[in-house]
């Protein structure tokens, strides 16, 4: 699939002595693991180039996977090929500096809302970035070369992107991808128990969102998390905004959400959208947001438009409930 594009890649690095790699804000297990696969995959097939991993966030839960690069002089990015994966919009680059590269190439698999960099490839299709780096190994697999350390970043992203391999966009392509990386001597168990153990407090907290989680007439599950709420549980935005894999269990519920407020000077509240059979991203994109078809983010400001969203993800699921048949 798309071999064309995936070769002009490869020639792309082969030409290149330095390549700085950049994902999206607010970072996720794709995100950082798509980038950190694909540079230990660059750094085993070509010793001699310098590969960089910038980025001053990371998410807490992804700690395990190790620290990214310390930063460089800017005149670094002059001469160099910038990569960004796993980001739609330029607007959501987390280290701007991708902007002084001399080239960028944008490899993603969200819904695409803008066009930006010299070289393009995106897969909406695939179920995550990590899979899109999975096949390009597959690929050029003569060429390239894996570890266990590249795997294991790999196999991250393709399990929290997909949801455990449940999501709309796994494909039996996705899972032979899957056992390409896993064959790799991917320690699952040991990645499982980082990835998903929880402490004690933060159950606590799954079971106050149970007790107060509300579901509108026509199907859409919901929870509000205010600043109140985060400071009694001692909530990052991180922590607040991953609870909404809590509601994805509820029958007649096809779409589910969760409205965490920043405490900002905007009173801005980020929205995390989720669902099953409807296509939630338009309604994610009417309020400053987008993603994938079933998973997407957004962003309202007070908890006035807050509730208008949600009266629009009502109308959006009623329609969807009258005309199609099929959902649980």
């Amino acid at each position: 699939m798309n071999l064309a594009v995936k070769k002009k890649i490869l020639d792309k690095i082969k030409e290149y002595d330095k390549i700085f790699l950049f994902r999206h804000v607010r970072n996720d297990g794709d995100c950082v693991g798509a980038t950190k696969g694909f540079k230990r995959i660059l750094q085993l097939s070509f010793p001699n180039k310098k590969i960089y991993l910038i980025d001053t966030e990371t998410a807490e839960y992804l700690r395990f996977l190790g620290p990214e690069d310390a930063p460089v002089e800017d005149k670094e990015y002059s001469d160099a090929l910038g990569i960004v994966i796993d980001t739609a919009s330029e607007a959501r680059i987390s280290n701007k500096n991708y902007k002084l590269c001399k080239e960028v190439i944008k490899i993603d698999h969200h819904i695409p809302l803008e066009n930006y960099g010299d070289i393009i490839w995106v897969e909406e299709e695939r179920s995550s970035a990590c899979e899109m780096i999975a096949d390009f190994y597959d690929t050029f697999k003569d060429e390239l070369k894996i570890d266990t350390e590249a795997a294991t970043y790999i196999y991250t992203g393709m399990v929290t992107d997909s949801g455990r391999f449940k999501y709309e966009g796994v494909t039996g392509e996705t899972m032979r991808k899957a056992a390409l990386i896993l064959d790799c001597g991917v320690d699952t168990e040991k990645l499982y128990a980082n990835l998903y153990l929880e402490a004690f407090g933060y159950l606590k907290f799954k079971a106050e969102i149970y007790r107060r989680m509300q579901i509108t007439e026509n199907g859409v599950a919901y929870i509000f998390i205010d600043k109140e709420m985060q400071e009694q549980f001692n909530l990052t935005l991180e922590q607040a905004s991953a609870c909404v894999g809590t509601l994805d269990s509820i029958r007649d519920a096809i779409a589910w959400m969760v409205f965490i407020e920043n405490g900002d000077e905007e009173n801005s509240i980020r929205v995390r959208l989720r669902s099953r059979f409807v296509h939630i991203n338009p309604i994610a994109e009417k309020y400053r947001g987008g993603g994938h078809a079933c998973a997407s983010g957004a962003t309202v400001y007070g908890w006035e438009e807050a509730e208008q969203l949600l009266k629009d993800a009502d109308a959006h699921v009623k329609e969807y409930k009258e005309t199609h048949e099929g959902w649980l």
